[in-house]
């Protein structure tokens, strides 16, 4: 009999330990909310949306100016240096008179002007359009808040996923390995074949080499969660035991109903319809006359006199008025910007229509999802549960000699890939619920914490 092979773990498999060790030892286990807050003030998208809905703030705030006063302030200080001489014609008497004008002088000017617009039609709708820019950055910004959750939700259960196939996989390797070793001494007596002992370590090989790739994967997701939130060495609560999943109230059409009314993109869509149609009352404001009403002070003196007089002059003025412009002809300009601007309002309604059908799929689809995915879980708690008798009777038939080695191999292959499909699904109808409410309109930090109210405790 040859003596048995004793598989050692290769490079990789020392290096996933390692990392993992480390992780393990070097922060405590965080939840879902927290990691979210951690990614709330790291993750670039977000951060970025956020410096956007900045800009669109200050930018929807110019939009104001046009209803507001305006005011000016100009000074000026010139100085003038007069030389005059007289042409060869002229006399002594007249030549000594231009020689004595001969001087240099300053003048001094300040004024102030101010106008207040009282009737400027183009001014108020650019001042609508103004505070329906703000809220449509608002909406930009929750649906990138919105993304962001799902995408920390997503990693963070990726990472549960990855190291549930782990243990899954370290259980199986266990559970081979003492088949395994059942199958040898069995041989070594006499009570069973060299294929019982051949069929164990071939599959405690091909286990072994599905630890090795567990451990990478579970390595590579946690990688991407901790580039997600800014953090090394990220570790997620797992969910509590028994495992609660959240139920979804109302039916489809409620939830259709709520994604048309406060989904980020329709509300968006429908603010960028009435910016359109501000827009056509601007351009039709071309037609229209404006009105301001208007106020200037001004002041100015000469000290050293003028070119005339060296007496030192002073002057000021005050003026109140009213400024009014009417619009004759542009040379059809105006009428077809008109024109422009109400195609540009068609499209914006059919963008809020096709924004209204593609939020509509989008929920009757994530809505159908969770429902599929909550039945798939009770079909696999079932088949866990049949998996489990199955492994039990298999291994008293091997004990009895009813059932051979390959049978039990089977068995326990079968068991342990259910409880991952298992988890894998548990943890799709959480990511489901969440990308249910987001298509919906309404996913916010609140999620989180129902969510965070069946993990386990650290």
């Amino acid at each position: 009999m040859k003596p048995s092979r004793r598989l050692r773990p290769g490079p990789l498999t020392l290096l996933c330990a390692a990392v993992i060790g480390t992780w393990g030892s070097a922060a405590h286990a965080q939840s879902l909310l927290e990691l979210y807050e951690s990614a709330r003030g790291y993750d670039a998208s977000y951060l970025s949306a956020k410096l956007q809905y900045d800009a669109s703030l200050a930018s929807a705030e110019q939009g104001k100016a046009g209803m507001r006063p305006s005011a000016n302030l100009s000074a000026g200080l010139s100085y003038t240096d007069q030389n005059l001489s007289a042409n060869s014609s002229a006399t002594a008497a007249q030549a000594a008179a231009l020689q004595a004008s001969n001087r240099g002088f300053q003048t001094q000017s300040l004024s102030a002007s101010a106008s207040q617009p009282l009737y400027r039609p183009a001014n108020r709708a650019a001042y609508d359009q103004a505070l329906q820019r703000a809220e449509l950055a608002k909406a930009q910004l929750e649906a990138a808040e919105q993304e962001l959750i799902l995408r920390t939700s997503q990693a963070y259960f990726d990472v549960l996923a990855a190291q549930d196939n782990l243990t899954a996989v370290q259980a199986q390797r266990t559970a081979v390995a003492e088949q395994l070793a059942a199958a040898k001494r069995r041989f070594e007596v006499g009570t069973s074949t060299i294929v019982d002992t051949r069929q164990a370590q071939a599959a405690f090989d091909r286990i072994q080499a599905a630890q090795i790739q567990a451990e990478n994967d579970l390595a590579v997701r946690r990688l991407a969660l901790d580039q997600l939130v800014g953090r090394a060495g990220t570790r997620p609560l797992p969910l509590s035991t028994p495992v609660l999943l959240p139920a979804i109230e109302g039916d489809v059409n409620r939830w259709v109903q709520d994604a048309q009314t406060q989904h980020p993109s329709v509300r968006g869509a429908q603010t960028n319809l009435e910016i359109a149609r501000l827009e056509v009352v601007r351009a039709q404001a071309g037609h229209k006359p404006t009105l301001d009403a208007t106020a200037s002070q001004s002041f100015s003196q000469t000290p050293s006199g003028t070119s005339s007089s060296t007496v030192t002059k002073r002057a000021s003025a005050t003026v109140v008025g009213l400024s009014f412009n009417l619009p004759l002809f542009a040379g059809y300009a105006t009428e077809n910007r008109i024109k422009e601007t109400l195609a540009l309002g068609d499209k914006a309604s059919s963008d809020l229509e096709s924004a209204k059908r593609t939020v509509s799929q989008t929920t009757r689809a994530a809505f159908f999802n969770v429902m599929s995915g909550q039945s798939r879980v009770k079909a696999l708690e079932a088949a866990e549960t049949s998996s489990q008798s199955l492994v039990d009777s298999t291994r008293l038939g091997y004990q009895v000699g009813v059932t051979i080695n390959l049978d039990v191999l089977d068995a326990q292959s079968q068991l342990f890939q259910t409880r991952r499909d298992l988890a894998v699904a548990r943890y799709d109808v959480l990511v489901g619920v969440l990308r249910l409410r987001q298509a919906s309109g309404g996913l916010a930090v609140g999620d989180l914490q129902n969510i965070n109210r069946i993990l386990a405790r650290p």
